[in-house]
């Protein structure tokens, strides 16, 4: 099957594109392979390096804001059955730091690519959200409950899923919608926070905790990608929407705790809450479990001793 992922050059998306790859599909990369101004040049260049060993794929660098033509050219010429599109801004600190630019690549690379999927009969339209758009909660939460995101990207993160289920209805193309939350693992980016703990704790310096009791439901990128793959390929995802974590959440102190662990070096800094995030707890798996037969495999302490081998080595 034919299969295009955009930010396939990403954490996430390299991923995805190997294992797509390894079930057999014929994949194509649109990626602009930006450091979003927030990564140092060398770090992101040397990462995708060395993701581009692990798939075969052709990579585009294509900017889906401000290059329609490319965009419609590239879909045409693929012709993918499937678009998987993780192309995004990475999070809240990086949309808040140039909000105009978060909003042109969010909504204006999403509306590119949705008008090229519609204008070339792409079959399903999976959209890669996010656990932001919950807002603040404190108790398990499922996908059928109310989404009342907090800052710019959360906001941002479900107008693009309204956007794609406006064109399904419009079109009759098929959609799924992933909301992963946490997502860390090898070849990741230093600046994130399960990254930012474990080096730190490698370096033997200070892991800055910024709300002690602020949980994350954590979630191996092995598994987050199980999820995503199986809602791109699997009938039971037709017009659906999951939740796709571990659902097993954790504070930030328990998380640099495990980290010095592992480490065997390191030691804590408690510091007030970032306003900027909401505060989470764990998101329900059940309709991914029952229709998609997902199951998460790697826990926190097993997912935080591989990432620590990979920095490591």
């Amino acid at each position: 099957m034919k299969i295009l992922v955009t930010g396939g050059s990403g954490f996430i998306g390299h991923n995805v594109v190997a294992r797509l790859e390894q079930l057999g599909h014929e994949v194509s990369v649109l990626d602009n392979q930006t450091n979003y101004g927030i990564v140092p040049e060398e770090e992101m260049r040397s990462l995708h390096e060395e993701r581009r060993q692990y798939y075969r794929a052709n990579i585009h660098r294509i900017d889906l804001a401000h290059s329609r033509e490319s965009t419609e050219w590239m879909v045409r010429h693929y012709a993918p059955e499937i678009i998987i599109h993780l192309a995004s801004f990475p999070r809240q600190k990086v949309v808040s730091a140039d909000p105009r630019w978060g909003s042109d690549v969010m909504m204006g690379g999403t509306m590119t690519l949705l008008e090229a999927a519609k204008t070339n009969g792409v079959r399903r339209f999976v959209y890669i959200s996010s656990s932001m758009v919950y807002g603040d909660f404190t108790q398990d939460i499922g996908e059928d409950d109310d989404c009342k995101p907090i800052g710019q990207y959360g906001i941002m993160k479900l107008a693009g899923e309204w956007l794609t289920k406006d064109y399904a209805r419009r079109t009759g193309m098929e959609y799924a919608i992933i909301r992963p939350s946490a997502v860390y693992g090898p070849r990741d980016i230093e600046d994130r926070v399960v990254s930012k703990f474990l080096t730190a704790a490698m370096r033997g310096q200070t892991l800055r905790v910024k709300g002690a009791s602020e949980m994350l439901d954590f979630t191996y990128v092995d598994d987050a990608v199980a999820g995503i793959v199986a809602a791109a390929l699997d009938s039971n995802a037709i017009n659906q929407t999951f939740n796709i974590t571990r659902s097993a959440s954790h504070t930030l102190l328990e998380a640099a705790q495990l980290a010095i662990k592992v480490a065997g070096n390191g030691h804590i800094e408690i510091q007030d809450k970032d306003a900027e995030y909401p505060s989470r707890a764990s998101l329900k798996i059940d309709r991914a479990r029952e229709l998609l037969g997902y199951i998460p495999t790697v826990d926190i302490t097993e997912g935080f001793r591989r990432y620590y081998e990979w920095l490591r080595k």
